[in-house]
């Protein structure tokens, strides 16, 4: 067998994890840490030397800026292209905008009295600020914490993905390189980091999510110790952005509600609520190819702004569209989570990711596996609530119906796409079967239900509808659920 090429001062063979460099000289590659070129500096290499060619032909080439409005800065600046997000000019456009305030829309609360109980009450339809964080459940490190912090507590060789925001474009670094850059008073360019989950290191001691997140969570509460799939970690992010970092409008994957709390600094969010023609127009706007140009929040009826302080935390319900501004130096926690109170509206945000072949880093991981592990669940808890006479709320029944129809339709793709993430110990048709067994009794108790109320008749013998929707789904003949009588107004089995 050959042996494999070498490259590199350090003369190693090709390694797909490292960002490498060629010289356009001598025409070797050479791994960035071993050359001093970080990846996101190399896009600003016109004509590369490395340190052996540099001797005899001079220092590398940089590219010429022509403009400050174009991700592409080489771009003539000949008034004829429009501006791109991201960059200064549309900072600085942005910055001198005016929105309606999210005032209008915002609820707000103390930390105790955002509880699991209030959302399934009222729901969970619209972001809540919260300013005094007694009774949230929130645990965070102090105002004090600086970058050099998250440093010492996560590890310098940590790799991570940054963002150049005028480019909007992601490239990889060490945690330690991108502290360094954070903490110089000049900086050439904005580097943004929003993705650093930090369950798996020493920092994850002194942050605990807010008791609403924790104990609505999908994977909190219903993902298997026993799962063949690794756990997904989403709930402990750290995000660490200079002044004038931006993302734009996005929906959090998944359709994942999110909680952001703010240490210090400011981000102001522009928030824009997810009807269905909201969505519509954001995935059209997602698939153009001149999305970068074209600012969102001008598409829609209203787009809102929110600017999130020193020691506010903020939680975004699911579905909502929103483009995050750090208006100064900022370091904020945040977490994901699924929960049963939007379960169609999550689905809907998944599919549209698949319609937009979001790639798999950007997508919550093993979301299917996810929804099948709570579609067994849900089963579970349907008919303890059958056996106990309790109705379920609505919102568990139009989730269960709208992971119906996605397990369906997750089934039929398999025969074409076979990529399954059905848990072994799940019997899917099985499993869908019971589930709309379920439903189907529950729609049949609410007729029942109904007609009692506008018929003066204290005892009624209701068998013939049982029979009239057995007629209609003979495979459930069998099925007790639909042997059912009203006595003095309760139904019985």
């Amino acid at each position: 067998m050959a042996a494999a090429p070498l490259y590199c001062v350090c003369r190693q063979p090709y390694d797909v994890s490292r960002f490498m460099i060629e010289c356009d000289i001598c025409k070797d590659w050479f791994h960035g840490s071993c050359v001093q070129v970080e990846e996101h500096h190399a896009v600003d290499i016109d004509v590369y030397h490395c340190p052996n060619c540099d001797v005899k032909h001079g220092p590398s080439l940089m590219k010429k800026r022509n403009n400050w409005h174009r991700h592409d800065y080489t771009e003539p600046d000949d008034g004829s292209q429009p501006v791109q997000a991201g960059t200064s000019v549309f900072i600085k456009k942005l910055q001198n905008r005016t929105f309606p305030s999210a005032d209008e829309l915002l609820i707000r609360m103390r930390g105790e009295q955002v509880t699991p109980r209030y959302l399934e009450r009222h729901g969970f339809n619209y972001p809540l600020v919260i300013t005094e964080m007694e009774g949230l459940g929130l645990k965070l490190p102090p105002p004090t914490f600086s970058v050099k912090d998250v440093e010492q507590y996560v590890g310098g060789d940590k790799v991570i993905d940054v963002i150049d925001v005028a480019r909007q474009a992601d490239s990889k670094m060490k945690l330690s390189e991108f502290i360094k850059y954070f903490t110089k008073p000049h900086r050439p360019k904005v580097l943004n980091l929003i993705s650093l989950e930090f369950s798996d290191t020493k920092m994850s001691e002194l942050v605990e999510v807010p008791d609403v997140a924790k104990k609505m969570s999908w994977v909190e509460n219903y993902w298997p110790d026993e799962s063949f799939f690794p756990k997904p970690f989403v709930q402990k992010y750290c995000l660490m952005g200079v002044k004038d970092s931006y993302t734009d409008f996005h929906i959090d994957f998944g359709g994942t509600s999110v909680w952001y709390h703010v240490l210090w600094g400011e981000k102001i969010f522009y928030l824009i609520k997810p009807s269905p023609t909201n969505l519509a127009l954001y995935e059209a706007w997602s698939s153009s190819p001149n999305q970068s140009e074209v600012f969102f929040g001008d598409k829609v009826e209203k787009c809102y702004k929110c600017v999130v302080p020193q020691g506010t935390t903020l939680l975004i319900p699911t579905g909502w569209i929103h483009a995050v501004l750090t208006s100064q130096d900022c370091m904020a926690f945040g977490g994901n989570f699924l929960h049963n109170l939007n379960i169609g509206m999550q689905l809907r945000c998944y599919e549209m990711e698949r319609r937009l072949k979001t790639p798999d880093l950007f997508k919550f991981p093993y979301f299917e596996a996810i929804c099948w592990y709570v579609a067994k669940n849900l089963l579970e808890m349907l008919k303890e609530l059958r056996e106990d006479n309790c109705p379920p709320s609505t919102y568990i029944v139009d989730g269960v119906k709208a992971l119906i129809g996605a397990l369906r339709t997750w089934l039929k793709r398999e025969v074409t796409e076979p990529t399954s993430e059905v848990p072994d110990n799940i019997r899917p048709n099985h499993l869908i079967k019971e589930l709309t067994k379920e439903i189907r009794y529950l729609e049949v108790r609410a007729t029942l239900e109904s007609y009692l109320i506008q018929t003066p008749l204290r005892l009624i013998c209701f068998m013939s509808t049982a029979s009239a929707a057995a007629a209609s789904a003979p495979e459930m003949m069998e099925d007790n659920h639909l042997r059912l009588m009203m006595v003095n107004g309760r139904i019985i089995r």
